[in-house]
């Protein structure tokens, strides 16, 4: 009989019963669910509403339980209705009557969310470890690369020169803000709901700071129909969740395009691209592709978990079981995107010449020249329409803008002179953006100093 049995003379029909049946997908929540109970036990016990015998005998079955699921000694019922349930059941059958009296004071409402806020608690954890590691790999790359030249764009037009290792470490600072939104969202994570029951709170005498502390929690659910109808915190999770993996759906793009004969920035390696079975020549950039791809199942569950609760009225209601198929599904996806996007960058052969060969004739240098000008007091607008008449001209002219020779850059403009010229050299268009954040080496090696100091924090 479920353990919600005892009001029904029926039985749930068995299409029913599979149908809300949850341990396919809770199960993973099992140690989770053995820590708060193992909490609301030693408080009930402190607060003499369980017997010191009984109190003895469910914390030594709940660790033995623990125990057996560790090493498959005991195994879930693969048709029970959730882990919540098989916990107690196998309790019951380890220490009998005494595990009854467990679930005093408490309702799954209140112990799902718990379960579930403890979960997600240790799972960020590891997120962020994964994204400090693919951090680490940034930083050491663009360590080899500060003066490595490449187009900069806008609009995916060539726009100024930067380094690849500023381009590269717009990532980093992406990724370090994905960090900082899981590290807050902690905060409201960390709210305890256990003790307000199924709705209105308990007759019991028990103490829900107590537990709250027993368990890490930071605060404490003010209110219990919001503490037990509240999964604001998986659906703040999985906004950030999209956002990283929003993230890395724009490197992988940029990897695909640049990895192109038309390209060739980067040749990613064999161990994440796969051939053709028709064409032999063929190395597809498969990891990258499926990245960008499952970036879809990631924002379609924040959708997903927002539609669940849209118009819920208070308190409880099942629909809410469906929030662990969103949360648990785009933790997976997340994780598994962000090692595999670690293992692409760190087994990446980054095409140097190519990239330098790329800036040559590409015009990203004319702001150079209209800035000169401005530097010799002639008004930008002016300057901007002077160097836009350069271009146009050397792009009928098929030829270089750092091509030119001074006398036709008189043409233009008699304020144009050697240092003009001297000034359209790419290096030297890199150099130039010398200001807090931008491209030129100097301050791209203080950035990377810095992003080495928040990977230490």
């Amino acid at each position: 009989m479920a353990l919600w049995g005892g009001r029904f003379e029926m039985e749930t029909d068995e299409l029913m019963r599979e149908f809300s049946s949850s341990l396919a997908f809770d199960q993973r929540l099992w140690l989770a669910d053995i820590r708060a109970s193992l909490a609301h036990v030693k408080m009930l016990g402190e607060q003499k509403i369980l017997s010191p015998s009984d109190t003895e005998k469910i914390i030594s079955g709940l660790n033995e339980i623990r125990e057996d699921l560790l090493t498959g000694k005991a195994q879930f019922n693969p048709d029970a209705e959730d882990v919540h349930g098989e916990i107690e059941r196998l309790l019951i059958e380890k220490i009998g009557e005494p595990a009854k009296r467990m679930h005093t004071a408490r309702s799954r409402n209140d112990q799902v969310s718990t379960s579930t806020r403890l979960y997600l608690k240790e799972q960020i954890e590891i997120l962020s470890n994964d994204l400090i590691e693919l951090q680490r790999i940034i930083v050491n790359i663009a360590e080899s690369h500060v003066e490595t030249i490449l187009p900069g764009m806008t609009h995916l037009q060539h726009a100024q020169p930067v380094s690849l290792a500023h381009h590269l470490l717009a990532y980093f600072w992406m990724f370090e803000r994905d960090k900082d939104r899981f590290h807050d969202a902690e905060r409201r994570i960390m709210a305890s709901p256990l003790g307000a029951a199924a709705l209105a709170g308990s007759g019991f005498p028990i103490t829900r700071e107590r537990t709250a502390k027993d368990l890490g929690f930071t605060s404490v659910m003010e209110n219990s129909l919001d503490a037990v109808s509240d999964r604001d915190f998986v659906l703040e999770f999985l906004s950030h969740a999209a956002i990283c993996m929003m993230h890395l759906s724009r490197l992988c793009e940029e990897l695909i395009l640049w990895s192109t004969p038309e390209f060739s920035f980067v040749e990613l390696s064999e161990k994440v691209t796969t051939g053709s079975s028709i064409m032999p020549q063929k190395k597809n950039p498969d990891a990258a592709e499926l990245i960008r791809g499952r970036t879809g199942r990631v924002f379609g569950a924040l959708v997903g978990a927002l539609t669940m609760m849209k118009a819920l009225p208070l308190s409880y209601n099942r629909d809410m079981q469906e929030d662990k198929i969103h949360l648990f599904s785009s933790l997976d996806t997340l994780r598994v995107s962000i090692r595999l996007m670690s293992l692409v960058l760190k087994t990446a052969e980054w095409k140097v010449d190519r990239m330098a060969a790329a800036v040559k004739g590409d015009f990203s240098n004319a702001t150079d020249l209209a800035d000169d000008l401005a530097e010799k007091g002639v008004p930008f607008r002016e300057a901007h329409e002077v160097v836009g008449q350069v271009v146009r001209d050397c792009i009928k002219d098929r030829i270089a803008l750092e091509e030119l020779s001074l006398e036709q850059l008189r043409h233009y403009h008699p304020r144009f002179d050697e240092v003009s010229k001297a000034k359209l050299d790419p290096i030297r268009v890199l150099s130039a953006r010398n200001s807090f954040g931008g491209t030129a080496p100097k301050r791209v090696r203080e950035q990377i100093e810095l992003a080495k100091s928040r990977l230490n924090q």
